[in-house]
Order: structure tokens, then C-alpha cells, then sequence
């Protein structure tokens, strides 16, 4: 049986870097397992998390900004304190209109995300 992918039991902010993915955003990975893992996603107005979809469920929380999220067929205006759930192999994105930031939960974890963490 392999090692299960893991974090530390504790991560500081300030240990963690921030991934730039484009001009307008960037991703904290701020702790995993093989099973689950949680990312802080920052944008700038007008960053575009471009549609998409992928095998993990997803559930994320609007910390604060405003996002058009699309689901799906369906397009809602979010906000601070507001959050969503993603079913595996749904098409999804959004484009934030005031700048903002997400934590995103998937499971399982993301290994394409996990080149940032163990490059």
C-alpha cells in the first residue's frame, strides 16, 4: 500500500506560497490528503476561472468579491458569505467582478495542483 499525499498537521500562511496561475489570479494550496484538499483562490477584477470540469466534487465559499458562477446551464451572482457545491464532471467557471477571494474544497485531491506543492 502506497503513502498516502499529505500536509503538515499545522500550515502558517506565511510558510505557504501563493501560485500565480494568470495576471489576475492566484492559489494558496492550504492543506491536502489524498481524500480531500483545500485552496485559496485570490482574484483581481475581471479574472475568469475559464469553464471546465473535472472527476473531484467541489465546494467552495466566497470569502469576499462578487463572482458570475456557471454551473452547469446556470449563472448566479455571488458574494461574501455565500458558497457552492460542483458535482463531478460538471461544466463550471466563473468571472469575478469585484475583486475577491474563494476557498475551494475538492475530493479527492488535485493532483494537477500538487506540482506547486512538490515541484
Amino acid at each position: 500500500m502506497s503513502t498516502p499525499q499529505q500536509s503538515a498537521p499545522f500550515l502558517l500562511e506565511s510558510d505557504i506560497p501563493w501560485e500565480r496561475i494568470d495576471e489576475h489570479i492566484t492559489r494558496q494550496i492550504v492543506g491536502y490528503h489524498d481524500s480531500i484538499m483545500m485552496v485559496k483562490v485570490r482574484f483581481d477584477a475581471g479574472g475568469v476561472g475559464q469553464m471546465h470540469e473535472h472527476h473531484h466534487a467541489q465546494v467552495t465559499y466566497v470569502v469576499d468579491g462578487t463572482f458570475e458562477m456557471t454551473i452547469g446551464d446556470e449563472t448566479r451572482t455571488l458574494r461574501g458569505g455565500d458558497s457552492f457545491y460542483i458535482p463531478p464532471h460538471v461544466m463550471h467557471g466563473c468571472v469575478c467582478t469585484e475583486k475577491g477571494m474563494l476557498i475551494d474544497v475538492f475530493s479527492p485531491l488535485r493532483e494537477d495542483f500538487m506540482s506547486s506543492v512538490n515541484p
